[in-house]
């Protein structure tokens, strides 16, 4: 007979045993259960989700000026996202609880993101419409929507401190491109939505608002500025919502491009055109040395931050309509008569072609031409080169251009390159108006009078003020006509990668004008004199200790809105060592003078400040 103690042992091991074979028991029977009765669920649950793939765009490159200063850039925009998936049971709670009879799915999930956006108590306005959310919610349901945008930093901080009150909204950060300053609108450009993507493989489900370069540098250098664009892959349910997500190529940020401009001497330039008080101007600055483009300003001009993320129809409408355009690029893109800073030209060929600088021609308050006659604005009087080109005698040149023949003009003219673009902006430069040898030489069409309006700046020329900018520098510098330059280097964007920067060659000399050098001195030294001395038209450009020279014009222009003036002032300086050309036009100025060489007496200064700072501290 066994003993009590071994039975109640022996009792033990069989209930232990018997409570190991009912856990096996019990955890089978849920490994069956898991394996065989819900087998289907997960299946038709693993049918029911997919993915979507969504183009990340990148961040775009910055376009710089010379010393690193941004004209256009990307910077952070703050935006409230609302996930609509978060906010499914919102959705059927306000559904059930709205009246049946006025209730539609958009209204209520319009009244839910609204609600919530309200308890945030932000300042500023929510502006998403029923319409984009329902439009959002049926084609991308996968992705956030964004309820508010370019949220202020006390915004930002406001909803941080509230976002425990609000389900499914984040605050995000998004690039963002911002013009700082609206001088360079027309060089720098703008963007738009491209309406469709040529230069993808891969196709996408969704695509993150991107935009393309639509007018000026922006454009000229869009795919360098633009980047790769990254993929983000989305898992989602059988109702569409995002159930997971996942970068799966990362974008890659555009290169930077830096330009030759200084933005201080373009916003100094652009000022100066605005305080002419007129409504069509522009200005060009550019180092005669070099053929670098310092400022290149139009006036008016559009702003092209209206553009992102889509500029409103009736402001498009108005820059369409407005008169003067302000979508004209007045620098580059507008031809004009010179009027009279053509006398540079028109002087220079009749002393190349022998013509006694020293020789009175006199002027008895008009040239005649034939039975034409034509006005002078110089008194009368006897003049010789200097006296005639700084009083801009309209009689000295017409009477020296019929003695040496238009020949000497286009002649020399072509050696300006007068009939040709400069090249410096594909998309956004005008060509020229010159006349062909041919032209002149057929006496049947060309007479004197013809001469005559080329002598000075009137008849068949039309010329842009940066064409005239590359004639002043030439005359500057001792007769080298550049290919101007506006772009110095592309740079990445990633700091340790500068060496793969890529550095744009110096301007190119287009060609070397023929000409005596002491008849381009008697040019060099009339400019001088018509700033200088106090008879000169262009006496309102002097500066004290900085010799400025210049030469004034006033074209005369007919056309269906009118008789008014072209106005000009064609300049460099200083005289001893030039450094600078500046070459200011003003529609329906008074006169060169009057209109134009104060506005250019401004940006010498501005260069001045620049260069001396110490200079100008000491004469306060």
């Amino acid at each position: 007979m066994p003993h009590p103690a071994q039975a109640t042992d022996e009792q033990r091991l069989h209930l232990a045993g018997a409570a190991l074979l009912l856990g096996m028991a019990v955890l089978l029977c849920g490994l069956a259960y898991v394996q065989v009765v819900t087998a289907l669920e997960h299946e038709a649950d693993q049918q029911n989700q997919s993915r979507r793939t969504v183009r990340l765009p990148a961040v775009r490159g910055a376009i710089l000026d010379a010393q690193g200063r941004p004209l256009a850039h990307d910077r952070p925009s703050y935006v409230i996202h609302a996930y609509l998936e978060e906010l499914r049971h919102h959705f059927r709670k306000a559904w059930r609880n709205a009246p049946h009879d006025t209730r539609t799915e958009a209204g209520v999930r319009h009244a839910v993101v609204s609600d919530f956006i309200a308890q945030l108590q932000l300042d500023q306005p929510f502006t998403l419409t029923e319409g984009q959310l329902q439009k959002h919610f049926i084609e991308q349901l996968a992705l956030p929507i964004p309820v508010m945008r370019d949220l202020s930093q006390t915004n930002v901080a406001w909803f941080m401190e509230n976002a425990w009150r609000v389900p499914g909204m984040d605050v995000e950060a998004q690039p963002h491109r911002h013009y700082p300053s609206e001088s360079v609108a027309h060089l720098v450009g703008r963007l738009r939505r491209p309406q469709t993507i040529l230069d993808e493989e891969r196709p996408y489900n969704y695509r993150l608002p991107d935009f393309i370069g639509a007018m000026g540098l922006e454009r000229t250098f869009n795919e360098t500025l633009r980047g790769s664009a990254g993929t983000k892959s989305l898992l989602v349910n059988n109702l569409g919502y995002r159930q997971r997500e996942k970068i799966v190529v990362a974008p890659t940020p555009g290169n930077n491009v830096v330009l030759t401009l200084d933005l201080k001497i373009q916003e100094a330039a652009y000022q100066a055109l605005k305080e002419t008080g007129r409504k069509g101007a522009a200005a060009v600055v550019m180092n005669v040395q070099t053929g670098d483009i310092i400022a290149l300003a139009s006036l008016p001009v559009f702003d092209p931050n209206a553009f992102i993320p889509g500029i409103r129809s009736e402001l498009w409408n108005e820059y369409r309509e407005a008169r003067p355009s302000p979508l004209l690029f007045r620098a580059t893109q507008e031809r004009y008569p010179p009027g009279s800073i053509f006398k540079i030209i028109t002087g220079l060929a009749a002393l190349e072609a022998g013509s006694n600088p020293t020789n009175f021609v006199y002027n008895p308050g008009y040239a005649t031409v034939g039975r034409r006659r034509i006005d002078d604005t110089a008194p009368p009087g006897h003049y010789d080169f200097h006296e005639g080109f700084k009083h801009s005698s309209n009689t000295y040149f017409i009477t020296r251009a019929i003695e040496t023949g238009a020949e000497s003009i286009i002649a020399l003219g072509d050696q300006f390159f007068l009939r040709e673009k400069t090249g410096l902006l594909a998309r956004q430069e005008a060509k020229p108006q010159f006349p062909t040898m041919a032209d002149v030489q057929d006496r049947r069409n060309w007479q004197d009078g013809d001469t005559a309006n080329l002598a000075i700046g009137q008849g068949p020329i039309a010329v842009t003020p940066l064409q005239m900018t590359v004639m002043t520098a030439a005359v500057a510098n001792g007769g080298e006509v550049f290919l101007p330059r506006v772009v110095d280097r592309i740079t990445p964007v990633d700091p340790t990668r500068t060496k793969e920067a890529k550095i744009f060659p110096p301007a190119k000399v287009r060609g070397t004008l023929n000409v005596k050098p002491e008849n381009l001195a008697h040019v060099q030294r009339a400019m001088l004199a018509d700033v200088a001395d106090d008879d000169g038209t262009g006496k309102r450009a002097r500066i004290e200790g900085f010799a400025v020279c210049g030469k004034t014009g006033t074209a005369e222009v007919r056309n269906r809105e009118g008789r008014h003036k072209i106005t000009w002032f064609a300049s460099y300086g200083p005289f001893e060592n030039p450094k600078y050309a500046v070459v200011v036009m003003v529609e329906r100025g008074a006169s060169g003078g009057l209109s134009c060489a104060p506005a250019a007496k401004k940006i010498y200064e501005a260069l001045i400040a620049r260069d001396n700072p110490n200079r100008i501290a000491g004469n306060r």
